[in-house]
């Protein structure tokens, strides 16, 4: 089972958004599963049935209404966002025993694992999704399944300003505490082009990919 990875770099949000929807809308049963590895310029977004009264204080960072699920969230440089273009319809249809919950789970998990390796202990909620470590919310988020196949994915803090997530209710969540890796080992190590890597090799080990191509943009 082959897996492209997309290294985008840094991108407009509402840019690679719609080029996920396309990505989707136009692949088929043979289409490669896919991973997009990218940061945003600094972004609010809200998701499907995301609430106006999320947004605590107006500022000049733009929100975008998004089609995903959950809250608002806050993406900004310093923070990896994994997008994962998956046929969950065709996993099934191979004989896997797999569905929208358990994309959830191994993407958690792929977080879990990555924080592991650098001595972080972290743990998902039941009731609302991501990780976090000792209560702080290290890493978002939200998924939209069209035609069977999902995109979005997860947004891990790495080495970012997390101010901007005090003008909202991360997530929905009145005084949730948002925290990120470079709170917890050297500013050195925080680095997102060195974290992806783990994220992508844990992702693709849940999942079962056995066969994985790098590709820039």
């Amino acid at each position: 089972m082959e897996l492209i990875v997309r290294q985008l770099g840094i991108c407009d949000y509402q840019q690679t958004w719609h080029e996920m929807q396309q990505f989707t809308d136009n692949r088929n049963a043979s289409t490669t599963d896919e991973i997009w590895l990218v940061q945003h310029p600094a972004v609010f977004t809200q998701g499907q049935a995301g609430k106006p009264e999320h947004l605590l204080n107006p500022t000049n960072i733009p929100v975008v209404q998004s089609d995903r699920g959950g809250q608002i969230t806050y993406h900004g440089l310093g923070q990896q966002v994994m997008y994962v273009l998956i046929d969950i319809k065709r996993h099934k249809a191979e004989g896997r025993d797999f569905n929208v919950r358990q994309l959830v789970t191994a993407l958690e998990q792929s977080v879990v694992k990555t924080l592991a390796d650098y001595g972080i202990e972290s743990h998902p909620k039941a009731d609302a999704p991501g990780v976090y470590v000792n209560e702080k919310k290290i890493c978002s988020l939200g998924l939209r399944i069209r035609k069977g196949c999902s995109f979005h994915g997860l947004a891990l803090n790495i080495n970012m300003d997390l101010s901007p997530f005090k003008n909202i209710n991360p997530c929905g969540y009145t005084g949730l505490e948002m925290c990120q890796l470079k709170d917890f080992i050297n500013e050195e190590l925080a680095d997102c082009d060195k974290v992806s890597p783990k994220l992508v090799d844990y992702f693709t080990q849940i999942l079962g990919y056995n066969s994985t191509q790098i590709v820039n943009k």
